[in-house]
């Protein structure tokens, strides 16, 4: 999830490195950067409802880049999350909770994000069935912005994208499948190779980085230029799909389970 920048006149100026990004880009190992290609476990069925959700977001941003820069300012003012506008006198203003999370900056932003999202969501997609994952995917973006709203440190500065959401969807893989491996290339100089990762591992570093950098956030001292990062939502995110991730399985069929999608809990 990005957050956005204005200037004093209100113009949309930046959009600061995603959180994604250190999933990307910056798992590391060895001092080597990494990135991630595929997980290990094939859905059994296909995730129509995942790939909407990946086709949905691609819509929203070719719409929103087709906007002159003035439109496009006013759409990001009227359904990014801002935590200034939120009124609880007025349900309106509670709308850019479920707007906020089909919403990026750039190409890269919604790339980066539905990337990780191909990676993880089909799996959990499978193991919850269709209709429960769509409903567990929104209220996990619904559930990140409420953190990144009480934990925020700059009320005015507007937060989107979907990787509160798909950060969710993570941690319902870090519960479900956590004998998984993640296939992961590391780059050295012009050659490189790949490399399994346990999910734990990859996934357990990527919430640790998300929750000490939310802490340094807010324990920084005023004045200090941050990353502009929206961590907070990434870690609602997450410990949502940790909590509700179970119960939304509840009553989904039995089957018989691969090795690496045992419970070791």
């Amino acid at each position: 999830m990005y957050c956005t920048s204005y200037n004093r006149n209100g113009r949309f100026l930046s959009i600061s490195n995603n959180l994604f990004v250190y999933a990307l880009y910056t798992q590391k190992k060895n001092g080597k950067d990494m990135f991630p290609i595929r997980d290990t476990i094939r859905a059994r069925s296909f995730p129509f409802v995942n790939w909407m959700i990946i086709i949905g977001n691609g819509l929203v941003f070719f719409f929103q880049s087709s906007l002159s820069p003035s439109s496009q300012e006013q759409f990001l003012r009227i359904f990014a999350l801002t935590p200034a506008n939120i009124s609880a006198n007025n349900p309106l203003s509670w709308i850019p909770f479920l707007t906020h999370m089909w919403l990026h900056g750039s190409l890269f932003h919604l790339i980066s994000n539905l990337w990780m999202l191909f990676i993880f969501g089909d799996n959990v997609e499978d193991r919850i069935g269709s209709v429960r994952y769509l409903l567990f995917y929104v209220l996990g973006g619904i559930s990140a912005g409420l953190l990144q709203y009480y934990f925020t440190t700059n009320p005015f500065v507007p937060a989107i994208g979907a990787s509160g959401a798909i950060a969710a969807v993570m941690g319902a893989y870090f519960l479900f499948f956590p004998r998984s491996k993640v296939v992961t290339f590391v780059p050295i100089f012009f050659f490189g190779w790949f490399v399994n990762i346990s999910s734990i591992v990859f996934l357990g570093i990527w919430f640790l980085t998300q929750f000490f950098s939310g802490i340094m956030e807010l324990t920084a001292p005023a004045g200090i230029a941050m990353s502009g990062v929206a961590w907070w939502a990434h870690i609602g995110g997450f410990l949502f799909g940790l909590i509700a991730a179970k119960p939304f399985s509840i009553g989904r069929k039995k089957r018989r389970t691969y090795a690496d999608e045992y419970y070791p809990w």
